[in-house]
């Protein structure tokens, strides 16, 4: 693991854990806005302002900023509802997983064109959603062969300012509008009625737990005769597993907003996570060691076993069951 990214670990992921625990006694749709979305996505404007205000290209000082703003990110990734589907926001931010490699592709063209025109704010924002946001800057971080040049450096910077932008624009269009939808529905509104409401935020948690297992830890683990470690989600930065398990931090502190009192459910999260401490597999390389790989599908049962309890326990209490999803297909 790079040096710059320190290890997820306990006590470290316990005390972060009882920190995102945090909760009122009284929790559903307006605390799920005010304690968890509207925070995280300030966070995200944050952790993404200060890596475009970057001012030079050393990797030293620009990839501890790139995991913050990818931390930051994985605290929200899962509520893809709002502002963040408007304008491709979301596949613009995080395009992954890319089967293809059409983020590759992409910006081996824009490298390869080198046109200052094309980093103005103006116009990068029009470039294909694959070549920016978290993985493009990866690419360029991380990358599989030394880049050289100015242009290279641009582009570093035209891309987390494109970032940041997103993120912003993400954070205003909570504040106008969509919280208020969320959390007063009505007629004329996105949303009906509470249950509506509702049904969306749990279909986004079934969702996040799903994208969970079936993509970060189900395309590197491929089958038993071809496993795909090269597969794993951000595997250049060494965080595969970081992701997984800061994505299912934040889906537990989702959870319990929406409904405190879902013991089932917690436990099953906190089996996973617990599983998922014990992995010490940072990029997921151990899908293709048959003693480990059998260690990361058990964790990918455990995820399943939350997203049962929130079908079981949840879906119940809450008087809804799990709608479309704008991840639906991916």
């Amino acid at each position: 693991m790079p040096k710059h990214l320190p290890p997820l670990r306990r006590p470290a992921l316990a005390l972060l854990a009882l920190a995102m625990l945090a909760a009122p006694a009284r929790a559903d749709v307006a605390q799920v806005v005010s304690d968890h979305a509207l925070p995280g996505y300030a966070r995200l404007t944050a952790a993404t302002a200060a890596l475009a205000a970057e001012p030079g290209c050393d990797p030293n000082r620009l990839r501890p900023l790139y995991h913050k703003a990818f931390d930051a990110w994985l605290a929200v990734a899962h509520l893809r509802l709002g502002p963040v589907e408007d304008e491709g926001r979301v596949l613009a931010i995080a395009f992954w997983p890319d089967p293809k490699g059409l983020g590759q592709k992409a910006q081996a063209a824009l490298l390869a064109a080198a046109d200052p025109a094309v980093l103005a704010p103006d116009r990068m924002r029009e470039q294909s959603v694959a070549a920016r946001g978290l993985f493009g800057l990866e690419r360029l971080l991380y990358p599989a062969a030394p880049l050289t040049g100015d242009y290279a450096c641009a582009l570093i910077h035209a891309n987390a300012a494109d970032l940041a932008r997103m993120a912003a624009e993400i954070e205003a269009g909570w504040h106008d509008g969509f919280a208020a939808a969320l959390t007063a529905p009505g007629p004329g509104g996105r949303y009906l009625t509470e249950t509506e409401a509702r049904q969306a935020l749990l279909t986004a948690l079934v969702t996040g737990l799903e994208f969970n297992a079936d993509q970060r830890l189900g395309r590197p683990l491929g089958t038993f005769d071809k496993p795909r470690p090269e597969r794993a989600e951000a595997r250049a930065s060494g965080r595969s597993l970081r992701d997984v398990q800061l994505s299912l931090l934040a889906l537990r502190q989702f959870a319990q907003k929406l409904l405190p009192q879902s013991p089932q459910t917690q436990a099953a999260f906190d089996k996973a996570l617990t599983a998922a401490d014990r992995l010490q597999d940072p990029t997921l390389a151990g899908v293709a060691d048959p003693q480990n790989r059998l260690k990361i599908e058990i964790l990918a049962q455990d995820i399943h076993a939350i997203r049962d309890a929130v079908l079981a326990e949840m879906a119940p209490a809450l008087g809804v069951s799990v709608g479309f999803n704008a991840a639906d297909g991916d």
